[in-house]
């Protein structure tokens, strides 16, 4: 059985899903990936998530949808989700934290960065 912390990537666009698995993958994470609203909740609840990384704007359900779905439920409280956004107005920001998000980033992002910060979220 694998301790590796458990990583959802959710996004709708590909190349963006591909590098973040990719990147999560191989610094150890255990990585699933979500190229959709629906599919997000539906992966949420199997595999209860250590960590989401998430995107805003997709065609079915939202971020904030999905954030909102994580925080209320209570097999997921300890979960912790990421905005990855090219949103990056100050009221996107401030709704994303008012969700319970623990961090924001826009896009274009550093991999370096963003490695760096899910790190010290799941330390």
């Amino acid at each position: 059985m694998s301790t590796a912390h458990k990583i959802l990537v959710v996004d709708d666009d590909p190349y963006i899903l591909m590098s973040l698995e990719f990147l999560m993958r191989k610094n150890g994470f255990d990585v699933m990936v979500a190229r959709n609203g629906t599919e997000a909740l539906d992966l949420v609840e199997k595999q209860l998530p250590d960590l989401v990384l998430l995107d805003i704007m997709m065609p079915d359900v939202d971020g904030y949808e999905i954030c909102r779905y994580i925080k209320k439920s209570s097999r997921l409280k300890n979960t912790k989700v990421v905005f990855v956004s090219a949103k990056s107005k100050e009221s996107d920001i401030q709704k994303s934290y008012e969700l319970g998000a623990s961090l924001y980033i826009t896009k274009p992002f550093s991999t370096r960065e963003l490695l760096k910060q899910v790190k010290e979220l799941l330390a």
